[in-house]
């Protein structure tokens, strides 16, 4: 690099400095032959909009992290990104660890149970996934993870109005070769992922086999007998077939199955004084091994906190967590037809999960759930992809979804009565229908027109029953579901509802000179509604909620400057959100009903803005950092307590989930030898605000404090990235942080807690 580049390009990093704007978001892996032949910065490939292209050409606010990147930071599940994206947060809830919570912009997951859908779609190869449960995937042998901000209803269909994670994984390239990889830890991390491909029949067909076991300790005592809580134990296997029979013709047929063997849940107890679940640090019950653990939300009228060591309960159910899935996809890909580059992508997942919960989460006999949920999904697209002369392309398809589940729990309410039992069936069929077309005009050489549309039918037939008594069968009887007495007054509720929407995407980018881009566009999102599905009144599920719509006005700038050395990537945005869908989960002490409900808010707005730079001061260092802001809040949403009996203006709240400030600061520096060896050094720091979660008044008790994040590596290489070897931790400095609380006012505060220091060493070897 010349002095007059590395002077121009220290003293924009100088005024950066003084303007307290931290650099972009995530390392990538170089993906681009021209980012070596200038020293600068990579391209990166991506399919935001369902076609290969530029992540620095693609109109929108997206992140991608590669998959070396994921592979380097020992990354397993997609919750590891939490805090690496500017404006999303990637969670799951206290007592159901296995639902991905992606919120994004202040749109997200508002429900555990299958009923509520999602407002943030997961896409794993072209196949959307219809249930949350899940969908904190398992991310081995993974090319790359794209998130797409704001609304993308016109590629990616409903329930898309915050956003869309989505996922690629490697494919078979036709070439002989694989890797193996281990990894052992703190907690008693072990980990074992592989991968191998073989051609068949050179340049037509081969197969390729990726798997991955991985297992750890939990970070959480029990103290009812002393043990961990919280273990992982997963395996799974993806198999595929990549036929070729010419070069416009690849047909490619995939299947995956995971089985995980985890232990239960975790509530950690979060109750105060004369609440129905409080129970008194230092107690003992049921000849616990330990006493009982003060509350970290002991301070009435203040956010939770938490503790050095990390204690919650479970005297009352098997330390069990068993989910198995297996997941088909087809995809073929037929270029150069007379209607244009044709795709069409088969998918079908079933799942089966069958867990038991301590929801009180101590040693006291109070309340457990045994729950098991099975489902099923099928979808298929059918889309092309032409052109009309040299000015105009678009992408038209169809879209098709069907959906099934079975959902039963049955709950145990000691703490309200000796023997009260609660069982709660839920029954759902979805289906939906889709016609989209996204096309894109060159109107000058620099200025170019985007435009979709998309037409959606969706309908639902669902039914959910609940039936209260009492029992006295263990939940891990033969006969767990047997009355002794049932009480009159049984619970069916549902029904049958379809809603069709219209939405659209109209955009215009402007390309100011190479590599800098210019964009303004307009979208708007729909997500379906629905009938509430766990119950505790008829009032809960007798009638549907109603869809909600999202308009979302983004403006934004993507730019590379000197050599490709600085790039600049800013977008802000305002979302008008109408009908907007709000869990109301509460607890009434009179009728020791616990009752579940969906809202719909009258009306909320979102505005923001997320800033991500990224500069190359000298080779082989990059320095990477992101600035995020988030202000949101509800406009005109009326809210009737259902316990309290009256009705609150929460006009100016703000949305959960939703932290006003995240940023990242990160450096990575590679050091090459002449052997062809190299070391590779990064650190990483991540910081999100306060911010509420599942309280629909926003409590203290609700509160999530702010969170201070150090991650590293330091990775070995051996000539031509045949071998390697690597030192990594998360969360270096050890910080104890709350990660979700659900707060029921009279009934307790259910706590989650972030993960402790995780550190390890990976070795790796390519073949």
């Amino acid at each position: 690099m010349s002095r007059s580049t590395a002077s121009r390009l220290l003293g924009s990093l100088s005024l950066l400095a003084l303007s307290t704007l931290p650099a972009t978001a995530l390392a990538q892996e170089a993906q681009a032959e021209d980012a070596a032949t200038t020293g600068g910065l990579s391209e990166i490939i991506v399919t935001a909009q369902k076609r290969s292209e530029s992540i620095q050409s693609v109109p929108i606010s997206i992140a991608a992290v590669g998959g070396e990147t994921l592979s380097a930071m020992n990354v397993t599940t997609l919750q590891a990104l939490q805090g690496a994206v500017p404006n999303v947060q990637i969670d799951n809830f206290a007592n159901t660890p296995n639902n991905a919570v992606f919120t994004i912009r202040g749109i997200g997951v508002i429900e555990p149970d299958p009923y509520a859908g999602n407002t943030v779609s997961i896409v794993v190869d072209g196949v959307p996934q219809f249930f949350s449960m899940g969908a904190l995937l398992d991310t081995y042998d993974t090319n790359r993870v794209e998130i797409l901000r704001g609304p993308q209803g016109t590629l990616f269909g409903a329930n898309t109005t915050g956003g869309v994670v989505n996922v690629v994984t490697n494919q078979p390239n036709g070439e002989f070769g694989g890797y193996v990889r281990g990894t052992y830890g703190n907690w008693n991390r072990f980990d074992v992922n592989a991968s191998i491909e073989a051609p068949l029949v050179k340049d037509v067909v081969s197969v390729k086999v990726s798997g991955i076991h991985t297992q750890r300790d939990g970070w959480v005592t029990n103290v009812w007998n002393g043990e961990d809580m919280g273990r992982k134990n997963v395996d799974a296997v993806r198999g595929q077939l990549r036929i070729t029979p010419n070069s416009d013709l690849t047909v490619t047929l995939q299947g995956e199955y995971v089985e995980a063997r985890n232990g239960a849940p975790i509530v950690v107890n979060g109750g105060l004084p004369g609440e129905a679940n409080y129970v008194p640090e230092g107690t003992f019950w049921n000849g616990a091994a330990l006493p009982m653990y003060r509350s970290p939300c002991a301070t009435a009228g203040q956010p939770c906190v938490a503790p050095d060591k990390y204690f919650s309960g479970n005297n009352e159910v098997p330390d069990q967590s068993d989910m198995t899935t297996t997941f088909f996809i087809g995809t073929i890909q037929y270029d150069n037809t007379p209607l244009g580059d044709i795709t069409a992508i088969t998918g079908y997942k079933r799942f089966t999960l069958f867990e038991y919960t301590d929801q009180d989460g101590t040693a006291k006999t109070n309340n457990a759930t045994r729950r098991r949920t099975r489902g099923w999904q099928f979808s298929q697209e059918l889309r092309s992809a032409f052109s009309a002369g040299e000015n105009f392309n678009a992408v038209a398809g169809l879209f098709y979804l069907k959906t099934d589940f079975n959902h039963y729990q049955m709950y145990h309410l000691d703490f309200a009565l000796p023997g009260l039992i609660q069982y709660n069936v839920q029954d759902q069929a979805t289906e939906s229908f889709s016609a989209f077309v996204q096309s894109y005009t060159q109107i000058t050489d620099r200025l170019k027109l985007s435009a979709g549309i998309r037409y959606t039918h969706d309908s639902i037939n669902a039914r959910a029953t609940l039936d209260t008594g009492l029992g006295s069968e263990a939940l891990t009887s033969p006969n767990w579901d047997r009355f002794d007495v049932l009480f009159p007054g049984s619970i069916d509720v549902g029904g049958k509802k379809s809603w069709s929407n219209v939405g659209w995407k109209i955009g215009l980018d402007y390309e100011m000179g190479q590599n800098q881009l210019l964009y303004a566009n307009w979208a708007r999102g729909f997500k379906s509604g629905g009938f509430t599905g766990r119950i505790g009144v008829a009032a809960d599920g007798d009638t549907p909620y109603n869809p909600e719509k999202v308009d979302t006005f983004e403006v934004g700038l993507k730019a590379d400057f000197l050599d490709r050395r600085l790039r600049a990537n800013l977008a802000a945005f305002y979302t008008s959100y109408r009908d907007m869908q709000v869990a109301q989960i509460y607890f009434d002490p009179a009728t020791n009903v616990q009752g579940n409900r969906i809202l719909n808010a009258a009306e909320s707005e979102i505005k923001g803005f997320e800033l991500e730079l990224q500069a190359v001061p000298t080779d082989g260092l990059t320095l990477r950092g992101s600035l995020a802001f988030l202000d949101t809040k509800y406009k005109d949403f009326l809210y009737f307590d259902p316990v309290a009996a009256s009705t609150i203006s929460l006009e100016g709240f703000a949305l959960q989930n939703a932290p006003r400030w995240a940023s990242t600061l990160g450096a990575n520096y590679t050091t090459e030898f002449a052997s062809g060896a190299s070391i590779v050094a990064d650190v990483s720091w991540m910081y999100t605000a306060q911010k509420f979660y599942t309280a629909v008044v926003n409590t203290p008790r609700s509160s999530i404090q702010p969170t201070y994040y150090v991650d590293a590596l330091l990775t070995y290489y051996g000539p031509d990235k045949r071998y390697s070897i690597g030192l990594w931790g998360k969360n270096l400095f050890d910080k104890r942080y709350i990660s979700t609380v659900f707060d029921s006012p009279g009934y307790m505060g259910l706590v989650g807690y972030a993960p402790p220091r995780q550190f390890g060493v990976t070795v790796g070897y390519n073949f």
